[in-house]
């Protein structure tokens, strides 16, 4: 018989919904739960996971399908499910709390609480039986009823301990002495970061491999600062391995999760939102800094593949696809060679198959991830075929492998819409728009501003904007975190460059207002995660480090940087020095969780370059003009744009700034100092590179 739904059928998260069958009484995360537990004097049961996540979706099978171990559950506990994504603020304390007791994390992750919240014992994964040298679940959950039945007064003071560290940890920059900021803080940074570059495979240690983008970011800024060879080629190499293996989708375009062995041939195979816009960016920037067509390819493949599969019709970009499908974990994406020669034929499949190392054996699991093991003058060598004929055949060979996958069962969606990871989507588009010269894709990026101004935001009258967190099914919940403002500020900043509209530019002014007034932490510096007027939890955590998605703390410093550029107002960049000054000592020793709040710092001591482009879009001469500006990468510009001289503006970068003999304009400076106004893209060209 069906298992009739439990409250998470009235939640909007796929992953809340995916556990609404489950034979578990649970609870989303409320006060109804804390209030029934305190009434009946249980503990709680804290699961935390999302929707991408491979073995939450095993402890889901094994434990919580299972009639046995759930009526264990229900009967000594009161069982909260939460969503990491929708409650990064939940996520973040519990989790902290897990790597204290047991010094490492990951997702399933399983806490139990005190009816007051408090976490007393926890941990991640934990199978239906002793297995994995872990105890098995209801093994776990007898343990914890009991001693709660018998020593509830022992766990309540093992509790407030925890609770203890976890407060001491919980804003590891209090009393840290501001940093003298200087660019040897850069320089040094970058020396701990190549002591453990992986000079032959890319990337940054050894197995599983993640793609680090805001890593690959400040190897290409330091670059370009330092005018060395070394980081650069330590970002193309890791860009170039990662794109030809596993871990990129050959077929489809956009990147999986992260390698499991050192080469990037074997991916965890979800697909998130926030890894494609990134990385999207950071080929962007590279193609920039290389004017290498590789690199460019990659880039729009992935947001091509975004817009065709993580786009709604509304215009918002969904969260993550799924690893698994029909239960197993990368059956979606792999081939065999009878798949292959059935659908391409036997010639046009042997060339295909020996490019993408496709073999009877197999490369994983008995099938085969497609990577790239051959260019193409060695297929022309090794087959005896002319160099067009083997393009022709490997570009024909992947649009008929993936129209053939379209028809397969494909990984489950989860289709919520993140403000925070539409904001990193949104930046991405916008600038690989410029870079690119691609309208489609800046359609794309007004369409979602549009969207997420409409649905997920709201003016309060002290001329700040409000966000929500989440929406999915026309349903806009949940209140936004510092990222979720940071993220979106960043991207209309972004999307303001793009198309020199002031609508974009009001929005992310306003956005900034509200971090300030309801996130600034005026005793210590930085930002709260939560806002002022936020659900009171054990804890107001701070996010400081740049993970799989940056820190609302990064992003924000990125953010005031670029709008004290763009107002002239020094307010903003006190606050964000203020910020780089407590991380200084910090930043510079574990440059892996900080990488892209070293590229803010990058860009607080540079002296950016502020370029004007005064001239009608239509006009083809302005348009040249925007690419001479993106033609090359200069990670610390500015830029404004009017379609008309504006004498009175409220950007000190356009006022007075007339056409010269009625042509397109550009206006350069740099250092306190303004260049001879430009109507030539050449001579804007030569002015950029410093000539």
């Amino acid at each position: 018989m069906p298992v009739p739904a439990n409250r998470l059928a009235n939640e909007t998260s796929p992953y809340l919904l995916q556990h609404a069958h489950n034979p578990v009484d649970w609870y989303a995360w409320g006060e109804a739960a804390f209030e029934r537990a305190r009434a009946e004097s249980k503990p709680i049961l804290l699961s935390v996971g999302y929707s991408a996540c491979h073995w939450c979706h095993v402890m889901e099978r094994e434990s919580f399908e299972n009639p046995d171990i759930a009526a264990l559950m229900n009967q000594e506990f009161v069982n909260i499910k939460v969503d990491r994504e929708e409650r990064p603020d939940v996520d973040a304390i519990y989790m902290s709390a897990v790597q204290l007791l047991t010094g490492q994390g990951g997702w399933p992750m399983t806490m139990f609480l005190t009816p007051d919240g408090k976490p007393f014992y926890g941990g991640t994964y934990f199978p239906p039986q002793d297995l994995y040298g872990r105890p098995g679940f209801p093994r776990v959950l007898e343990a914890i009823a009991s001693a709660w039945k018998n020593d509830r007064f022992g766990l309540e003071q093992q509790g407030d301990t925890l609770l203890g560290h976890l407060n001491d940890g919980n804003d590891f920059t209090h009393g840290l002495t501001d940093a003298l900021l200087t660019p040897d803080l850069l320089d040094r940074a970058f020396a701990t970061l190549a002591q453990t570059f992986d000079a032959r495979e890319g990337g940054f240690g050894a197995a599983p491999k993640f793609p680090q983008p805001a890593n690959l970011d400040f190897l290409l800024r330091y670059a370009a600062r330092s005018k060395r060879q070394e980081p650069l080629a330590m970002a193309e190499k890791t860009l170039q391995r990662m794109a030809l293996g596993g871990i990129y989708d050959q077929l489809g375009g956009g990147f999986h999760r992260y390698s499991t062995d050192q080469t990037w041939l074997v991916p965890h195979f979800e697909k998130m939102l926030y890894d494609n816009a990134q990385l999207a960016q950071t080929y962007a920037r590279a193609y920039q800094a290389t004017g290498k067509g590789f690199y460019k390819g990659v880039g729009e493949e992935t947001l091509e593949y975004v817009l065709r599969e993580m786009t709604g019709p509304d215009g918002g970009f969904y969260s993550a696809q799924d690893a698994d499908s029909e239960g197993v974990e990368g059956k979606f994406f792999v081939w065999t060679p009878e798949e292959i020669n059935e659908i391409l034929g036997e010639w046009a499949g042997q060339i295909f198959c020996a490019f993408y190392d496709v073999t009877a054996n197999g490369n994983w699991e008995g099938a085969n991830i497609l990577h790239v093991v051959m260019d193409a003058p060695e297929i022309t060598q090794k087959f005896d075929v002319r160099m067009s004929e083997a393009v022709e055949i490997l570009d024909s060979g992947r649009d008929k492998l993936l129209a053939a996958r379209e028809r397969r069962v494909k990984p489950g969606l989860d289709d919520k819409a993140l403000t925070a990871w539409n904001g990193l989507m949104l930046a991405a588009l916008a600038e690989c728009a410029l870079v690119f010269d691609r309208d489609d894709f800046l359609q794309a990026a007004v369409r979602n501003a549009e969207f997420t101004l409409a649905n997920l935001a709201r003016r309060e009258p002290d001329g700040s904007l409000r966000l929500l967190r989440t929406r999915r099914n026309e349903q806009s919940k949940l209140n936004g975190y510092l990222e979720d403002y940071a993220f979106y500020a960043d991207g209309l900043l972004w999307l303001f460059e793009a198309t020199g509209e002031p609508r974009w530019l009001e929005a992310a002014l306003a956005l900034a207002t509200a971090m300030l007034t309801y996130f600034w932490d005026e005793a210590d510096g930085g930002f709260f995660a939560t806002s002022s007027d936020h659900e009171t939890l054990i804890q107001r955590p701070k996010d400081w480090d740049d993970n799989a998605t940056p820190s609302g703390n990064s992003v924000a410093v990125e953010v005031l940087l670029r709008l004290a550029v763009l107002t002239g107002d020094d307010a903003y960049r006190q606050r964000a020095a203020r910020v780089l000054r407590k991380l200084g000592p910090v930043v510079e020793k574990h440059p892996y969780g900080f990488a892209r709040m070293l590229g803010a710092l990058d860009f607080y001591l540079d002296t950016p370059r502020e370029i004007a482009i005064i001239g009608p879009s239509s006009d083809e001469n302005t348009q040249a003009l925007l690419r001479a500006v993106y033609a090359d990468y200069l990670p610390n510009r500015v830029v404004v744009r009017a379609d008309a001289p504006q004498t009175a503006s409220a950007l000190p970068l356009l006022a007075d700034r007339p056409m010269q003999n009625g042509l397109p304009t550009a206006y350069v400076c740099e250092n306190f100092a303004c260049k001879e106004p430009v109507t030539d893209p050449e001579a804007l060209k030569r002015q950029l590179a410093g000539g």
